[in-house]
């Protein structure tokens, strides 16, 4: 039974491989009376190679894959279901589960300007970018950690699902797997960063999106250095974060320069107040020039002003860190307009005068919903022109 049956036969229960551990393979391979290295040889297939089927994995023998497949087992890669492309390359993937349920991922083909100043070679690939006639790719991949969100955040349309279940560290590794393959990455020889800013807050599936994380650094061989995850300032999950062996490089999604706006559009300053986040972000470790990323969504005549910069200053003059401004990204029914282009231009230019590196982010996949507080499990289809359906 191949995965294609398998997903069809409503009488055996799915059984994703993806996902799990090298312990948890050979364990499967001694239930099935093989020797360990078959289980070494379904680890490399599934997270090397990324194969998407057990009938394509050759290494196996045929019998093995049968039986895998009679008892329910598959790869269990999830399934982009439904593709949009921007006029800017950026793709935005409607991926489904094996249960049915969606996320959102989005390809950004030569990143989206979000590394700048970090203190990273991804930075620095940013800052110098390669010539157009280089042969490797370089882009990010913005990756989903839950199905909807429970933190609310005012201006993000992710909030208006509410939260329906965290997903498990193979649903996280997997959309990177599925984008990986659909544009023929080499990981390796092409430079891609994956940024942890999708669907759901990563640290309230802390445990979920740390053993994704192990598996994208360890089998899957994509560096630390090249990821990043983005907290809206959950206190124990950064604490917990500070103690990591292996550890992505950390955003905080602040967007206010002090408690009685930021609670006014993120609810959850209620809980952990900016003096707070700012404490035990200061415990986190850095490597070498590198600094904690500030996320700061500018909202129109909310948080914009000139008092706003200066008061953001006087939060972040001790901290080694960088502004990554984003000029809010509209969505529908939603009580918030972009700030003008002088109140950007002004309030980034006083945070580099007091020595804050202050970049705006560049908006990619605006016209495909595929930018930043946009992602919503979109189900209608955008203009023609624009989308390629690819349900199986």
């Amino acid at each position: 039974m191949n995965d294609i049956e398998h997903f069809n036969n409503p009488k055996v229960e799915e059984k994703p491989l993806f996902g799990a551990s090298l312990q948890e393979l050979t364990g499967l391979m001694e239930k099935f009376a093989q020797p360990a290295y078959r289980a070494r040889q379904l680890y490399d297939a599934l997270y090397i190679q990324r194969i998407p089927s057990l009938d394509q994995i050759t290494t196996l023998p045929a019998t093995l894959r049968t039986a895998l497949g009679s008892s329910g087992y598959t790869v269990g890669l999830p399934e982009l279901v439904q593709t949009a492309l921007s006029i800017d390359g950026t793709e935005r993937y409607l991926v489904r589960m094996a249960d049915g349920e969606t996320v959102e991922t989005v390809w950004m083909p030569g990143g989206d300007g979000g590394e700048r100043g970090d203190g990273t070679q991804a930075a620095e690939e940013e800052e110098h970018p390669a010539h157009d006639d280089d042969d490797y790719k370089r882009a990010t991949i913005c990756i989903s950690s839950q199905v909807g969100c429970a933190v609310n955040c005012q201006f993000c349309l992710t909030a208006k699902l509410g939260i329906r279940r965290n997903l498990t560290p193979g649903e996280i590794a997997g959309q990177v797997a599925a984008v990986l393959n659909r544009h023929s990455v080499e990981v390796g020889r092409d430079r891609i960063n994956l940024v942890f800013m999708g669907m759901g807050e990563p640290f309230l599936n802390y445990t979920g999106f740390m053993d994704a994380v192990r598996l994208l650094t360890g089998p899957m061989s994509i560096p630390e250095s090249r990821m990043t995850v983005s907290t809206s300032g959950i206190l124990p999950g950064i604490e917990q974060f500070a103690s990591e062996n292996i550890r992505p490089k950390l955003a905080v999604s602040l967007n206010a320069s002090n408690d009685v706006v930021r609670e006014s559009i993120m609810p959850i300053t209620r809980k952990w107040n900016i003096a707070a986040l700012l404490e035990a972000i200061s415990a986190v470790p850095l490597r070498p020039r590198e600094r904690v990323t500030f996320e700061y969504v500018l909202l129109g005549g909310i948080n914009d002003q000139r008092e706003h910069a200066d008061e953001l200053i006087a939060l972040l003059k001790n901290l080694r860190a960088k502004i990554n401004l984003i000029v809010w990204n509209s969505g529908p029914d939603m009580p918030f307009h972009e700030p003008t282009p002088q109140d950007v231009g002004i309030f980034q230019k006083r945070l580099r005068e007091a020595g804050i590196p202050a970049f705006i982010r560049k908006p990619r996949g605006r016209d495909i919903y595929a930018a930043c507080g946009q992602l919503k499990r979109t189900l209608e289809q955008p203009p023609p022109a624009l989308v390629e359906i690819a349900t199986l």
